[in-house]
């Protein structure tokens, strides 16, 4: 008896540390989406997604552009690197006015990356926030799925 107990709790600890093993390397994956972009010329990917925003109407309150900001700092080997804050008002409101699910604010706006790589292709990524929303309360998983969907179809105009 004093056997099987043993290996019972030797097998369950053995299995925990796998599974927190395969989920530690999973979960980046699952976080963070990138895709293929349709055109090979960044500033002809940006335009399109800018007017895709547009057509969408969502705003966009800032544009980040990190590889002009790295040349200030003196590296000037970065890659074009443009990340894009995107805002729906009646979205952003439905979190904002509640106490309770301001605290996802630290999520908003909605960030969007296009970039080049070395392979020479030019590259969209996002996260993955219908799933982040998914392990929260109230109205946040509803808005933010919605949010992500609408984000998916803005971005549907550049990836390949």
């Amino acid at each position: 008896m004093k056997k099987y107990l043993i290996g019972g709790i030797v097998g369950l600890v053995t299995g925990a540390g796998i599974f927190a093993i395969i989920l530690s390397l999973s979960i980046p994956g699952l976080m963070l989406m990138e895709d293929e972009v349709k055109y090979h010329d960044f500033d002809e990917a940006v335009a399109h997604f800018t007017k895709s925003v547009e057509e969408h109407g969502w705003k966009i309150p800032a544009i980040h552009d990190l590889q002009k900001s790295m040349k200030k700092f003196g590296k000037s080997d970065i890659k074009a690197v443009k990340v894009f804050e995107l805002c729906h008002p009646d979205h952003a409101h439905k979190i904002l006015d509640r106490n309770d699910e301001r605290i996802a604010s630290s999520l908003m706006p909605c960030r969007i990356a296009i970039y080049e790589k070395n392979d020479g292709k030019v590259y969209a990524s996002r996260m993955n926030s219908s799933l982040m929303a998914s392990f929260m309360d109230g109205v946040i998983p509803d808005v933010m799925s919605v949010a992500s969907k609408e984000n998916e179809d803005i971005l549907s105009v550049i990836l390949k």
